[in-house]
């Protein structure tokens, strides 16, 4: 977990300071912002990435491809374009959709979050030492109940937007 700075805000949207990345997982009193990319095939397939048993967040669980807090001072669209890079070795030009924005409040997090859509192939190079695997799925196999445990609660809120329950 990153001893990076992100900023804070309250209720209302207002910043109200700074806190070390690692304090901003588990105080769901902490709102913070972030930025999701869900990574579409050019057949409709959405990839997931499964996390490492050694991530502290949400550990062997699915969850959407990309996604991350902002660093401090960061716009939606960069931190989104940030992450790719990082977690999936895309291009930071790759092109964005804003698909729609959502709130997330759960025992993990309290998050303010832009999701983007963005179409690719791959090939990717995910970070091994966080994510196990990654692979897209079909919508049939992202609705089916028994696929549900293995979701994490932000990835699930994002398929809903989606798909509808």
């Amino acid at each position: 977990m990153s001893s990076e700075l992100i900023d804070i805000y309250n209720a209302a949207g207002e910043k109200i300071g700074c806190v070390e990345r690692s304090r901003a997982h588990g105080d769901n009193t902490l709102l913070h912002r972030a930025a999701h990319v869900l990574v579409f095939s050019s057949d409709g397939r959405l990839l997931l990435q499964k996390r490492s048993v050694t991530k502290r967040i949400q550990p062997g669980k699915w969850d959407a491809s990309v996604g991350g807090h902002l660093a401090a001072g960061e716009d939606y669209l960069t931190g989104a374009r940030r992450e790719l890079a990082e977690e999936l070795g895309l291009p930071e030009d790759t092109p964005l959709e804003h698909l729609f924005d959502v709130a997330i409040r759960n025992e993990i997090e309290s998050e303010d979050a832009r999701v983007f859509k963005a179409v690719s192939e791959g090939p990717f190079d995910f970070q091994k030492e966080e994510i196990d695997e990654v692979r897209f799925f079909t919508a049939d196999e992202l609705k089916d109940p028994r696929w549900r445990q293995e979701f994490t609660p932000c990835l699930i809120g994002e398929l809903e937007r989606i798909y509808g329950k």
